[in-house]
């Protein structure tokens, strides 16, 4: 079976299918993207069996019938801040400290999917946005945010989904924090069969929503 699915679940779901396959032989093929790549690829017909993504792109695709109306549950995940490994960590432990952290960085990186849109509506809420353009840098996912922060240099706040910072965190950057409560966007992600899944998608849908595969995704930050 395969499946699509948001970068920002992969620490757990990775872990979910391995536990998976102790119980159930059947191969589980993973395929992670953002959330306007998911959309796009699923418009194109791409033959996938569950898709795993932020609810409200579900809902937009059970309007058309592309996946199932029926979906579990996987948890919300909240936006995290990081530096490159060795830098010296911005202070952000409440709003003030935050945007004082931002109008001193030398860079802002962050991706143009879920993550990016809601920091682009936060930073004009904050009054930021203007005096952030001209050192904001865009990338289109994790990966080339996170590899750019890593190798960067100077004061660069780097952001994603606090899950796969902190599973990057031994590689090249760490993790400072989860933005302040006050300003925190949490995004909840879901699975969903697409109208060709067969019986073996269905299974793995169902074990989701077990004890054991929900101890995982809490233990990996999807809470």
């Amino acid at each position: 079976m395969k499946i699509l699915s948001a970068g920002a679940v992969q620490p757990g779901l990775t872990k979910v299918r391995e536990a998976f396959r102790q119980v159930d032989d059947r191969n589980v093929s993973i395929d992670f993207a953002t959330a306007p790549a998911i959309a796009k690829r699923i418009a194109a017909s791409e033959p996938v069996d569950i898709v795993v993504a932020p609810t409200d792109l579900l809902e937009a695709l059970a309007t058309t019938a592309q996946v199932s109306t029926n979906r579990t549950l996987l948890g919300s995940i909240g936006v995290g801040v990081m530096m490159r490994t060795g830098a010296t960590l911005p202070k952000i432990a409440d709003v003030e400290e935050f945007k004082r952290s931002l109008l001193t960085a030398h860079r802002i990186v962050y991706n143009q999917a879920s993550t990016g849109i809601y920091l682009d509506r936060l930073f004009q809420r904050l009054g930021v946005a203007v005096a952030l353009e001209s050192k904001t840098i865009r990338y289109p996912d994790f990966s080339a945010v996170l590899d750019h922060v890593r190798n960067g240099n100077g004061n660069e706040i780097g952001f994603g989904a606090t899950t796969v910072i902190i599973e990057s965190s031994d590689n090249g950057v760490q993790f400072v924090g989860a933005l302040p409560a006050e300003i925190q966007n949490t995004t909840a992600y879901a699975a969903a069969l697409t109208p060709t899944a067969g019986d073996d998608a269905a299974a793995f849908l169902d074990y989701l929503a077990t004890p054991v595969a929900r101890s995982i995704l809490r233990s990996a930050g999807i809470e």
